[in-house]
């Protein structure tokens, strides 16, 4: 869902209209339902309209059986054996996996047979692949992930079924990988974590963002200790989306029911997975509280008045997500973090992407980075005060002689891959990751933290910008673990 990541549907695989529409209700809603008796918007709801635990604990304790999983390591494998559900993002995720030589595509399930010949064509350009199909029934879902030849599942559906269905696929030995939000609830995600610690299996967050090639970037001069101490960040999901939340045939058609449920964050991770990584959140660092606040709802209702999309058959919809929404997060350190959101105002494309440290500023969109005069000379830079920004050709040098090493080895490749690219480094490495049986670079751990911000910016919103406490998914394991010891190996 990006500019050079172009929106591809997340059609769900066994759900018809109806019991989505049954489902939202009741998934998105939660134990919020009795509290919006009466009509009463959700701006109004009690704290703990959500999740079901109320006010919101700082954690919560390990059940008997479960262990932490943030450097769970596996038996390696000669081939990762792969299963996809949900064919319209999924089948631009099938088509670039297919062509590595490691992974094996062993079965596919959507309930529209057309998006299943379509992925199959797709990989069939690239491998010999013969998946096993899945289709024609609400339930289909659930015999692939009993399927025996698998390693890891991808879920490519609408949000509301990426927790039962990944929780499925980690109960039957698989790792699941599950595409972004990887849950709508704190308590979804917290049945992430305990599902990944009670069966042992990876929940994996495809977050592909974490994998531009800006970002990494950015990632190799904080590791290389360009940026000093780190102090702030700011990230963003920025996209005018208006003409696709009323696509019939897109993940738009569900995603703008959210809009008339929630008012927050509704989609936190794209921008927010990168910086959590600069900053180490969940590995030397956490999220600790959040506020939230958002603007007044405007540009979706006049879509709808004035565009009348699909002959009108959305007339009388109310929207109650703000245009605009803006988080901030403060971490266990004091560091801060802009989070925000706006899908629906006449705005160029923006993730912002920007950090800021005791020695240098980074802001994307476009890439700009400045750094203190001393740092400049040491680098064999031209001499600057820290009012400029580095020139054209100075900062073509930080690229060449930071660039990452998985951009090095896999970015020629690359290149032509689903959204600009990133899909191509996030597939080959986070498969390679359980091919070697290492621990993936994103972990469950992450996927409940930048998840969260989901249900916490409506808390926060509710409260009129009140702050909220942020979870402590790694049970204070936070406090002494570092980034993977070889974290930017290829």
């Amino acid at each position: 869902m990006k500019k050079t990541n172009q929106p591809a549907s997340h059609p769900h695989p066994s759900l018809s209209a109806g019991s989505r529409r049954d489902f939202l209700k009741s998934a998105v809603l939660g134990l919020g339902a009795a509290a919006l008796a009466g009509g009463a918007p959700l701006a109004a709801a009690p704290f703990g309209a959500l999740s079901s635990d109320g006010p919101l604990s700082a954690t919560r304790p390990r059940k008997p059986g479960q262990k932490p999983v943030h450097d769970l390591t596996t038996k390696p494998l000669e081939k990762v054996r792969v299963g996809i559900i949900g064919l319209g993002r999924g089948a631009t995720l099938a088509r670039d996996m297919a062509g590595l030589d490691f992974v094996e595509i062993t079965a596919l399930c959507d309930l529209r047979q057309d998006r299943i010949d379509r992925a199959l064509k797709r990989i069939r350009a690239k491998s010999p692949a013969q998946p096993k199909l899945y289709t024609g029934s609400e339930n289909a879902w659930e015999k692939l992930v009993a399927q025996d030849d698998l390693d890891v599942v991808y879920v490519a559906t609408p949000w509301e079924w990426h927790v039962p269905m990944a929780v499925r696929v980690m109960e039957h030995g698989r790792h699941a990988f599950v595409e972004v939000a990887a849950a709508v609830t704190v308590d979804e995600c917290w049945e992430l974590v305990d599902a990944s610690e009670r069966t042992q299996r990876h929940c994996v967050i495809l977050e592909n963002c974490c994998y531009g090639r800006e970002e990494l970037f950015v990632l190799n001069l904080v590791r290389e200790g360009v940026f000093g101490e780190l102090k702030h960040a700011e990230c963003a999901y920025i996209h005018d989306l208006r003409a696709m939340l009323f696509n019939l045939d897109s993940e738009g058609n569900w995603r703008r029911e959210y809009h008339k449920k929630l008012d927050g964050n509704l989609y936190p991770t794209h921008g927010l997975g990168p910086v959590a990584r600069y900053l180490g959140i969940g590995r030397g660092d956490r999220f600790k509280s959040l506020v939230s606040v958002s603007s007044g709802e405007h540009n979706l209702s006049r879509w709808l008045r004035e565009k009348t999309p699909n002959a009108g058959r959305h007339a009388g919809e109310r929207y109650r997500c703000g245009d605009i929404n803006t988080s901030i997060i403060k971490t266990e350190l004091g560091r801060t973090i802009m989070v925000q959101h706006d899908v629906v105002s006449p705005r160029p494309y923006s993730r912002i992407n920007a950090l800021s440290g005791t020695g240098a500023t980074f802001f994307g969109y476009p890439g700009r980075l400045a750094l203190d005069a001393p740092a400049s000379l040491a680098l064999g830079l031209q001499a600057k005060n820290s009012h400029g920004w580095l020139d054209e050709d100075d900062l073509k040098k930080m690229r060449e002689r930071f660039a990452h090493p998985l951009v090095r080895e896999l970015w020629a490749k690359a290149r032509g891959a689903g959204h600009g690219g990133i899909d191509y480094l996030m597939n080959h490495r986070l498969l390679d990751c359980v091919r070697r049986g290492a621990t993936p670079d994103l972990t469950v751990y992450d996927a409940a933290a930048w998840s969260s911000v989901l249900e916490l910016s409506v808390r926060s919103v509710a409260q009129d910008g009140a702050p909220v406490p942020v979870p402590d998914f790694t049970r204070g394991a936070w406090k002494t673990l570092r980034p993977a010891a070889d974290p930017l190996s290829a």
